[in-house]
């Protein structure tokens, strides 16, 4: 019936405008910092059952080897975020932080707990290591304090921080960075901000130092940078393009179809 045709084909095509929106979305975070790319997932419809595999056929052939079996369109079956390692930025702030491997740092803001892989941290006005961000002063847990006076930060692979204070020349110890580790990071619910927050599907953190089995190591002076490959994006841009307009097609057959039956009696 060429009336579910067009029902079919506009299955396809919603389908098509979401993935659409998620590389529009990884395309314009190819510069932010930490970001993980998307991915859109489809799955098939159900079926109208024209006729069953496996029945008998009344004859001597035994049970039909095949059906009749009608696909009705697709749909999003979910979103996927690739957690793969994005590329280091050398920069020469001492606040600037990466981490290789797993992990995530953990943040605390109106008394929530948040987690990150932007590294781009600032001291506050009371000392207290912070986000990077005008928006709000989302402090990193477990908190760690340098004095104003505070001259060299140095802070090691294995997440201690250490700074000198003048006359001082040895490393005064700050505290230690731990990193956040997630049974399942896809499970995780994606806020902005480059923020994620703790589900049920995620799993309850455990809170590590760096360097221990299955969590990565801290570098200072870097950033890690968005794990988006912009031609990779562009290709899937370019193939989800024209899917979209083949489904476009199938619903002008549709209705040429229509068309040429309203006009039989004519």
């Amino acid at each position: 019936m060429s009336v579910q045709t067009l029902y079919t084909a506009a299955t396809g095509m919603e389908s098509l405008q979401t993935k659409l929106d998620v590389l529009a979305n990884n395309l314009a975070n190819v510069n932010t910092v930490g970001f993980k790319k998307g991915r859109a997932n489809f799955e098939d419809l159900f079926y109208r059952q024209e006729k069953l595999p496996g029945l008998e056929d009344g004859g001597d052939g035994g049970p039909t080897p095949t059906g009749i079996a009608i696909g009705l369109g697709s749909r999003v079956s979910s979103t996927q975020t690739n957690f793969s390692q994005g590329a280091f930025q050398q920069t020469s702030r001492q606040l600037d932080l990466a981490i290789e491997g797993e992990g995530f740092f953990q943040v605390q803001f109106d008394g929530q707990q948040y987690y990150t892989r932007a590294g781009n941290f600032n001291i506050n006005a009371n000392g207290d290591l912070v986000m990077g961000s005008a928006n709000s002063g989302r402090i990193l847990q477990p908190a760690i304090n340098i004095p104003p006076e505070a001259t060299d930060i140095v802070i090691t692979s294995n997440g201690t921080v250490g700074f000198r204070q003048p006359p001082e020349t040895e490393l005064t110890n700050a505290g230690q960075i731990q990193v956040a580790l997630f049974q399942n990071p896809e499970g995780l619910l994606k806020l902005g901000d480059n923020l994620y927050q703790r589900t049920d599907s995620s799993g309850q953190e455990s809170l590590v130092v760096p360097g221990q089995p299955g969590a990565g190591l801290i570098h200072q002076n870097a950033l890690e940078a968005s794990n988006v490959e912009p031609v990779q994006e562009l290709i899937d841009l370019i193939t989800t393009q024209r899917a979209f307009e083949l489904n476009s097609q199938t619903v002008q057959a549709g209705d040429q179809i229509l068309q040429l039956i309203a006009n039989l009696r004519r």
